[in-house]
């Protein structure tokens, strides 16, 4: 047989001996089909789509959608739910959560007040104790749910109220303004104008890594889709749940302190407030494709989830949308995501999404 005739026929656009290709809308059409099959596909639409409408329906003028201080605004709102969301994202992966971790956001500028103001600690001394006490919290947290096996929902509700009481008492419902010693470290953590989302940024590639690239990850997604499992594996279940809770109180401190820099106060309304930037951060967690009942999670999700809800609260307010009807936008828009969320997620276990 001559080699001509033992040649496989192959034909544009497509691999040898397969199917015909399509050529350019052969490639389109496998693109399509790989973002379906990502599990932040549908909240990268639906953020794209957000972006699109309020960028053109208020274009113009100083406050339009696309000026550099109304993307200073999104930034700003957007970097510390993105923040938390991360380490939630972790939590929520091994069937925990953390509600008190918005009180440890509030908590902390008052920590760093009067450590400087009462007690003359230096600067730089009074932040880095500000990050302990925040991995204190998580460490507390974790005792109750992990060795005395609470459930995390009532320990970090619990231990949320006793920050929030101690933000009202120990400074008697009064604002404190940030001391001047620490303002220097300050410009680099919160208040230059796009220090959050530089920090959200980084930490969001530091998370990515540690979820799908290290044992950590691997160990908290094994623990949240069977701990018996996991544990009789050899995975060190109550490590794992510490770390989870302890970095988890770290970054809560962390983003109080960028707030307290950006705004210049800490402000005892944080104190009242404290559920909001986690319901915000869980919620952010969820619609990005986190499960509720743990095992499985995505960094890149969170990140994206963040966005709509922020890109939702800034573009409403641009537009004029009045605020009394805003948060009813603003939950039909997460319930929508989620439906989305969810029937993409079916028709991937289906196959019909391959």
């Amino acid at each position: 047989m001559s080699d001509t005739a033992q040649r496989t026929p192959t034909t544009a656009g497509g691999p040898p001996g397969g199917p015909p290709g399509n050529g350019a809308a052969g490639r389109l059409r496998d693109v399509g089909v790989f973002l379906m099959r990502q599990r932040e596909a549908t909240i990268f639409a639906v953020a794209v789509l957000l972006t699109l409408y309020f960028g053109l329906v208020n274009s113009v003028g100083r406050a339009a959608f696309w000026s550099k201080a109304d993307l200073i605004n999104l930034s700003q709102f957007w970097a510390p739910i993105i923040i938390i969301a991360l380490c939630e994202v972790l939590l929520l992966i091994c069937g925990e959560i953390d509600l008190s971790v918005g009180y440890t956001l509030a908590f902390t500028p008052f920590l760093m007040y009067f450590l400087v103001v009462d007690y003359s600690v230096p600067g730089v001394l009074a932040i880095i104790l500000c990050l302990v006490f925040g991995v204190a919290v998580g460490w507390f947290n974790a005792f109750l749910t992990v060795t005395l096996r609470l459930p995390s929902f009532i320990t970090t509700l619990g231990t949320g109220f006793i920050l929030a009481g101690l933000i009202l008492t120990t400074n008697s419902g009064e604002q404190a303004t940030i001391p001047p010693q620490v303002l220097g470290i300050g410009h680099w953590i919160g208040s230059y104008a796009w220090a959050e989302i530089t920090w959200a940024v980084i930490l969001t590639a530091l998370f990515h890594v540690l979820l799908r690239r290290t044992r950590w990850g691997l160990h908290t997604i094994a623990v949240g889709g069977n701990a018996l499992g996991a544990a009789e594996a050899g995975v060190n279940v109550a490590r794992i749940k510490y770390g989870n809770f302890m970095i988890t109180g770290l970054l809560g401190s962390f983003v109080g302190l960028q707030i307290a820099f950006q705004t210049s106060i800490a402000d005892t309304y944080s104190g009242l407030a404290g559920f909001q930037p986690m319901f915000y951060a869980v919620a952010a967690a969820v619609i990005g494709g986190t499960a509720m009942l743990g095992g499985s999670g995505t960094i890149i999700g969170a990140f994206l989830g963040a966005y709509v809800l922020s890109v939702l609260e800034d573009g409403f307010a641009v537009v004029g949308v009045s605020a009394y009807p805003l948060t009813i936008f603003y939950g039909g828009a997460i319930i929508i995501a989620m439906i989305l969320n969810v029937q993409f997620a079916r028709l991937r276990r289906e196959g019909r999404v391959r």
